[in-house]
């Protein structure tokens, strides 16, 4: 007993650099921690954190996770020790969950994007973890899981409680998150048409949706009061529109993303994590771009899109805000 006290003891007041190896661990770090320190932002809501960004531009434009940042209402940014207290958000990616901001700024560092796309499992991987005001801390993890589609989750909806009355389709109920509701849809139109395909029942409405993404716009021709209208409606994850049903691994995972599934393709990792501190880059050992971490999905799940379409993305929401 005297003897395991003394080694308690020891244990509680060994130097952190020897308890944790902690030059040999920053000596592996310090080129991603350079990368981290340029081209992530660190995104607040007034004085809260509420995510991470990617900077893309030597002139303040930035990527970020679009669901984390949609509803704030005082936008901040840091890049390196830098604020910048007027933030613009540009545009958004609905079906990767990704937007594009500005701030203004000159000679800023951007992303070094990773040749490889392809990356096996067991790879290490560095990514932002807890911040303060002038430095990125890097974390360490491995990709866990190869890339994917993650489908949404409970599928996805227009956001309409449908019925059928005399050979018609009758909205009955719009939930009043959901993309019908926002394109001006109401109770009790009739639902004409789907893009092209006519709705005479509620099965065809299954039937039109069953092959749909998140993010996917269709047309719909509705009625109402005898009057026929058209609307462009965004297709949402039934998660998104009419909440999560929570599970226990839920309840044990903690703080994770607003939205973490229904994601074209992604990779798994292990980088420890929740929701604020999704949106900013993947990194390898030598501070190249892997991809961006786009969800916390659980308690051992981030996932991250693939730097392929992570730059397609970027030239994409870029090349339209400059021609705009």
């Amino acid at each position: 007993m005297v003897a395991g006290a003394a080694l308690a003891v020891g244990n509680e007041t060994l130097e952190s650099e020897l308890r944790m190896n902690g030059g040999r661990m920053h000596s592996i770090v310090v080129r991603a921690q350079q990368s981290l320190q340029e081209f992530s932002a660190v995104i607040y809501d007034g004085r809260k954190e509420i995510g991470y960004g990617i900077v893309i531009s030597e002139d303040g434009y930035l990527l970020s996770k679009w669901s984390e940042l949609k509803n704030a209402k005082e936008l901040k940014v840091r890049i390196d020790d830098q604020l910048y207290e007027e933030v613009n958000l540009l545009s958004g990616d609905t079906r990767w969950d990704v937007c594009l901001c500005k701030v203004s700024a000159t000679g800023l560092h951007p992303v070094a994007f990773a040749d490889q796309d392809s990356l096996e499992e067991g790879t290490w991987v560095i990514a932002n973890g807890v911040t303060d005001r002038s430095n990125r801390r890097p974390m360490i993890g491995i990709i866990s899981a190869p890339a994917r589609e993650i489908f949404p989750e409970g599928g996805v909806v227009l956001g309409i409680k449908i019925s059928e009355q005399k050979g018609a389709v009758i909205a009955e109920e719009v939930d009043e998150s959901s993309g019908a509701f926002q394109s001006g849809i109401r109770k009790n139109d009739k639902i004409l048409k789907l893009n092209d395909k006519v709705l005479k029942k509620q099965d065809d409405l299954v039937e039109f949706m069953k092959d749909r993404k998140i993010g996917d716009k269709i047309v719909v021709t509705y009625e109402r009061k005898g009057k026929q209208s058209k609307t462009t409606v965004e297709l949402q994850s039934r998660a998104d529109t009419f909440g999560k049903e929570t599970t226990r691994n839920d309840q044990m995972s903690g703080d994770v993303s607003t939205r973490r599934s229904g994601f074209p393709r992604v990779f798994q990792h292990d980088v420890l994590g929740n929701r604020k501190t999704v949106g900013g880059p993947l990194v390898d050992l030598d501070g190249k771009c892997l991809g961006m971490n786009i969800a916390r999905a659980n308690r051992a799940e981030s996932f991250a899109i693939p730097v392929k379409e992570l730059r397609e993305i970027s030239q994409r929401l870029l090349a339209e805000a400059r021609a705009k």
